[in-house]
């Protein structure tokens, strides 16, 4: 049964008068969508198997139906299912692809013995502005998570050990950090202090394996963020 939405309001449903949602107005479409926003979550969720990425595309669609010219629209809860479908499905490929993608451009290599100075000059300037761009996009959480995994391959328990975070938060943050350096989002400074000791830290670990000093500059930067505790840390 199909249901048609005019320009001033009225409805008409199966040829009788009935009334239905009107979304021209913002605070109809937000109590629309908010009716209707379990529903999106269970489709987007089927499709992509993860519950944040889920969320991330159902807050997509209401800002899709926010840009959309509402007061045409037919079937409003039909509109808003099509779009989550087609925005999860989207949102899969993406994630797919960059899972293919290798994450280790973003971080230190280890060094080759024979590399030239030119070489080495190259991978260090490579590391720069790679720390450059996860201080700027990335929170230290999901900085923290996702250099430990994909640059040096620690598991998800340790990770959450080091976080005082569970092992499914640690495998979120992973997933949100690779989700952010793909679209290219930045949006903090970059303090000049913090990113010479990101360097320093990242080289070390790569170069000479000190993971200790790595892991001690991550997990600082997290509880400075925290307010000097991260949730469910003893105190010190």
């Amino acid at each position: 049964m199909d249901t048609y939405l005019t320009k001033t309001g009225t409805t008409s449903v199966a040829g009788r008068g009935v009334a239905a949602p009107v979304i021209d107005d913002l605070e109809d479409a937000a109590s629309l969508f908010l009716q209707d926003r379990p529903s999106l979550l269970k489709i987007a969720c089927r499709i992509l198997g993860s519950v944040s990425e889920a969320e991330d595309v159902v807050q997509e669609v209401w800002l899709r139906l926010q840009r959309t010219d509402r007061t045409v629209v037919k079937s409003p809860s039909a509109l808003l299912r099509t779009i989550t479908v087609r925005m999860a499905i989207n949102a899969g490929q993406s994630a797919r692809r960059r899972r293919e993608y290798s994450a280790t451009p973003w971080l230190p290599e280890t060094p080759d013995p024979e590399s030239t100075p030119e070489a080495v000059a190259d991978r260090q300037d490579a590391v720069e502005r790679a720390s450059v761009l996860m201080l700027e996009t990335l929170t230290p959480r999901q900085r923290a998570a996702f250099v430990l995994r994909e640059g040096f391959a620690y598991p998800y328990d340790q990770i959450a050990a080091l976080l005082c975070i569970s092992v499914v938060n640690a495998r979120q943050q992973v997933a949100r950090a690779q989700q952010r350096l793909g679209a290219g989002r930045r949006r903090q400074p970059v303090d000049s202090v913090t990113h010479r000791r990101f360097v320093q830290a990242l080289l070390a670990a790569a170069q000479g394996g000190d993971l200790n000093r790595l892991e001690r500059f991550l997990v600082v930067v997290v509880d400075d963020d925290d307010d000097g505790g991260r949730p469910g840390c003893p105190p010190t």
